[in-house]
């Protein structure tokens, strides 16, 4: 692909996935290897910049206005880092080749004040192209007049962090006010006489700079660039004119990303909005009819609505909704009502607490009707977990809970929150295997049994595919024999989750209470619908899931697309 075709397909290379962000590097990477825009055979070359700044540097030594450490880096291995022929007027150089002064700032954390008198420049204020000051402490004249006899940033210098997560987030200064920095801002000042500061900035932050900057970083609690490695990354420099050149066509394509993104994210929102409203009337339907007609529309505008991932786990999320609600499927006058399912559950669990095979229930309190968040279909009842089988929490009472006397030579599967959390309806793995020590402090529950999560990841949902144990972090559901399998229950619990998750409490380990559990109303409906219910939402399920797939097949060949055009842009 030439640079011209790359151009037309600008748009169109945009809408990959992280189209622009790779548009953005690529620009970059494309300026500083010289195939952004023309060479001109009648520019100064580089190396006689290069000489000149040297040249420069050496008198600058002589009189004592630059340090002798100036004249020459550490860690000067070209072969280690560049990997491209430049064109034949430009030269590799490293940063302290070009510059007068690299340092960082204060390393004693000045005393602050809280008046505002002298900008004390983090690297939370340094940001992506420019310096942000509107949150920062202040230092006095006097502690800034001590700073600045280490550093005192000018115009023209450039900030880059160089401690922390941010490392190589730079911006040039322009017209600054008067600013200190600290330790974990590194100080950047090019001879700008002979380079242009603002190709100097371009080229630490192209994917050839940051590559280099990451690759010198000492990794520890902290990520951190010492300042000789910094001195020692290399640069691609083209003539001084070509600098500018170079500069302003990206500034030029940078603005038409700026612009793409713009349209990208007012794009998003629009379909963002269209399937809200779409989706609340379907939620809203007061009638299978006017349901129906909601739902066709939505199905014919699939392509538009659900080609953002965000839209599908809302699609599902309403699918859920609807169907807890009684507007997925339509009512039978002929099902048998869910009040006598109830009753037929009652007497079942009086035969279990007389047979001595479960414990009777704690006495629930009635539900009231402020209680009940919407209105049920006819034959649908309000019912808690405890009126429809046994519930209770997992058991564990050893603690630690990884003490190897119960997991030596073990064979029954333990199940954690984790395990939980990371189902996809149905529980397929476990944690560890408890021995017949494990076993004799917990409990086996069966396959089938609904599991919620109380603490850690609140409300959490799925359904055992195989005889475990659980701790009591881990509340189960086995469903009367009357009702017969879990999945409407679990379909209904990821409709509760964020309401549950209101009850947990402002700590690091949020957990809630079997209780509140216990308390939950649920909407049952007849024995029939639930099986309708469930079938209904298993299939629509399975068309998110090829949505989902669609989309991400689409997603992976545009990025191929993109990638296959990089790589042949870039190796031109």
């Amino acid at each position: 692909m030439k640079l011209e075709t790359f151009f037309k397909h600008f748009d169109l290379l945009a809408e990959a996935p992280n189209g622009v962000q790779k548009l953005r590097e690529l620009i970059l990477d494309l300026a500083v290897r010289g195939k952004l825009v023309p060479q001109d055979k009648n520019d100064e070359p580089a190396a006689v910049l290069l000489e000149r700044i040297k040249k420069e540097k050496e008198r600058l030594v002589k009189e004592g206005k630059v340090s002798k450490s100036q004249l020459s880096s550490n860690d000067k291995n070209e072969n280690e880092y560049i990997s491209f022929t430049l064109p034949k007027i430009w030269k590799w150089a490293t940063i302290n080749d070009i510059t007068s002064q690299v340092t960082d700032g204060e390393h004693a954390t000045p005393p602050r004040i809280n008046i505002p008198e002298i900008p004390l420049a983090t690297a939370k204020n340094v940001r992506d192209g420019y310096l942000d000051l509107t949150n920062t402490d202040f230092v006095s004249y006097e502690t800034a007049e001590k700073c600045w006899k280490r550093c005192e940033p000018i115009h023209n210098d450039i900030l880059m962090v160089c401690v922390g997560a941010t490392t190589g987030r730079l911006c040039l200064i322009k017209e600054p006010p008067k600013i200190t920095i600290v330790r974990s801002v590194a100080l950047i000042r090019p001879f700008a006489n002979y380079v242009y500061p603002e190709y100097i900035a371009l080229v630490i932050k192209s994917p050839i700079g940051q590559n280099q900057i990451w690759n010198k970083v000492k990794q520890s609690a902290q990520p951190c660039l010492y300042i000789n490695k910094i001195q020692s990354i290399y640069l691609s420099i083209p003539p001084l004119a070509e600098q500018k050149r170079i500069v302003t066509k990206v500034d030029e394509l940078m603005k038409l990303c700026d612009e793409l993104e713009a349209r990208q994210k007012k794009k998003r929102e629009t379909r963002i909005l269209i399937n809200n409203a779409a989706l609340n009337k379907l939620l809203t339907a007061e009638t299978p009819e006017t349901f129906t007609q909601n739902w066709q529309r939505i199905s014919d505008n699939f392509d538009l609505l659900y080609s953002a991932p965000e839209n599908i786990g809302k699609l599902r999320q309403a699918i859920l909704q609807l169907a807890v609600m009684g507007k997925l499927v339509p009512q039978d006058a002929n099902d048998e009502p869910a009040a006598v399912l109830l009753e037929r559950i009652k007497k079942e669990k009086e035969r279990l607490v007389k047979e001595g095979k479960i414990k009777k229930d704690n006495i629930l309190s009635p539900i009231k009707d402020d209680e009940i968040p919407f209105e049920l279909p006819i034959g649908w009842e309000w019912v808690r977990f405890p009126e429809l089988g046994i519930f209770g929490r997992g058991k564990s009472k050893h603690r630690p809970r990884n003490d190897i006397s119960l997991f030596k030579n073990g064979k029954y599967p333990v199940v954690q929150t984790g395990d939980v959390a990371r189902a996809n309806k149905i529980i397929n793995t476990y944690t560890g295997l408890y021995n017949e020590n494990g076993l004799a402090q917990s409990r086996i529950w069966p396959k089938g049994t609904l599991c919620i999560t109380i603490a850690a990841n609140i409300a959490d949902a799925a359904i055992l595919g195989f005889d475990a144990c659980f701790p009591d972090s881990v509340v189960g559901f086995i469903p009367s024999n009357e009702i017969g399998q879990a999945d409407y229950f679990g379909y209904f619990m990821r409709t509760a989750k964020s309401h549950l998750q209101d009850y947990a409490p402002s700590t690091a380990q949020k957990n809630i209470n079997v209780g509140i559990l216990e308390k939950l109303l649920i909407p049952l409906p007849p024995k029939k619908e639930i099986q309708r219910i469930v079938s209904k939402v298993d299939k629509l399920m399975k068309l998110c899931d090829e949505l989902e797939t669609k989309l991400t097949q689409t997603q992976t060949e545009s990025e191929k697309i993109i990638n296959a055009a990089v790589k042949q842009l870039l190796t031109v």
